[in-house]
């Protein structure tokens, strides 16, 4: 069993900045790719980022490209979301994702689906 604990969230002005921690337990956490994705009110949930277990690929949506940066440190346990010059429509519950499941080096993964488990979210909420 894996448990993700999401941190960092808030209520931001456009422009600034926040960085999200996710928080797992277990002792193979170094071997997870590792993702976050973002719910807005009344919208699907939406991949925002990704990193490979060992850190060496990461992935990005097109609209926080640029702006976010995924990070991790397996020595703690913990995936970062740095998220800068943000926007309204940043916007969202934000979640962590751990894929437990046999994964190549190197891979990483931006579908939901292909997480196996979840935090319970933190807020992000980008005033204009």
């Amino acid at each position: 069993q894996v448990q993700l604990v999401e941190s960092g969230g808030g209520l931001v002005q456009a422009g600034e900045s926040l960085r999200l921690s996710c928080a797992a337990s277990g002792r193979t956490f170094s071997s997870y790719p590792m993702g976050w994705f973002r719910q807005a009110p009344g919208k699907e949930r939406e991949f925002v980022a990704t990193i490979s277990w060992s850190g060496d690929n990461t992935g990005y949506a097109d609209s926080v490209k640029g702006r976010f940066t995924i990070s991790r440190d397996n020595a703690k346990n913990t995936v970062y979301l740095q998220m800068s010059s943000l926007k309204p429509e940043d916007t969202a519950v934000y979640y962590c994702a751990a894929r437990s499941l046999f994964t190549y080096y190197g891979a990483t993964f931006s579908r939901a689906r292909e997480y196996d488990y979840w935090g319970q979210g933190t807020q992000v909420t980008v005033s204009s």
